[in-house]
């Protein structure tokens, strides 16, 4: 990963993948990376680990502070926290490929505060704001959770296909959603003030024709754009 400083130097970090557990001729990957706690750096593994990176404010001395093995399955995505978590809800989410969630609080050790199971399906993506976790999976649904309870509580079947990409802008709780079906749909995410539920309503769909959408991102913070790509596809 790079990092940039104010005086305009970059810094590259290289880290050899390095599972014990897994035999020689196995394929190791890396899967899922975010910025946690304000100075960590979370990677995600195909034997489940989650390596963690204390990144100094200054200087090139990354260190691997630690490692969560609460996965058993390789890691598919990894999410931090994007807009204000209520209390107890933590600011990490892990996702691997048999649909479990593991939520986290960032610090000088990381604590799992919760694990929200696997129902078959995996989960191919995960984003985190305000304490609500938005997980898509590869039966076409997205899941609503809350992340301090690990409760779920909203469900949608969202798409005909696999999901491949969610993208949340952190300003407004819209939710962005791209699968193999061709199909990228923008969600809207909200906590009802009286209840306290965890509400989605759909705000608009487009067709890529012919398209197996793999990836999808807004362009700015208020998710008033957003960018797509497909599978064996040259353009964005």
């Amino acid at each position: 990963f790079q990092m940039y400083d104010a005086d305009g130097s970059t810094m590259v970090f290289w880290h050899a993948l390095d599972v014990p557990e897994q035999p020689p001729a196995h394929s190791v990957f890396a899967r899922g990376i975010a910025a946690a706690g304000g100075r960590f750096v979370c990677v995600g593994t195909s034997s489940g680990a989650v390596l963690v990176f204390d990144v100094p404010p200054k200087g090139t001395n990354v260190t691997l502070s630690e490692v969560l093995l609460q996965h058993r399955d390789a890691i598919t995505d990894i999410a931090a926290e994007q807009g204000r978590a209520p209390d107890g809800a933590g600011d990490l989410v892990t996702a691997d490929d048999s649909g479990t969630l593991c939520l986290w609080s960032a610090g000088e050790e990381f604590t799992q505060l919760g694990r929200i199971p696997g129902s078959g399906s995996s989960c191919s993506s995960v984003a985190l704001w305000n304490g609500i976790v938005a997980a898509g999976y590869g039966n076409g649904q997205i899941q609503l959770w809350d992340a301090a309870s690990g409760r779920i509580r909203a469900q949608v079947s969202a798409h005909a296909r696999w999901i491949y990409a969610l993208d949340l802008a952190p300003l407004t709780g819209k939710l962005l959603s791209g699968a193999e079906d061709s199909f990228v749909h923008v969600w809207q995410l909200s906590r009802n003030p009286d209840t306290d539920d965890i509400e989605i309503q759909h705000c608009h769909e487009e067709c890529v024709t012919d398209t197996q959408v793999c990836g999808a991102r807004f362009c700015d913070p208020a998710g008033d754009t957003f960018a797509v790509t497909g599978y064996d596809l040259s353009e964005i």
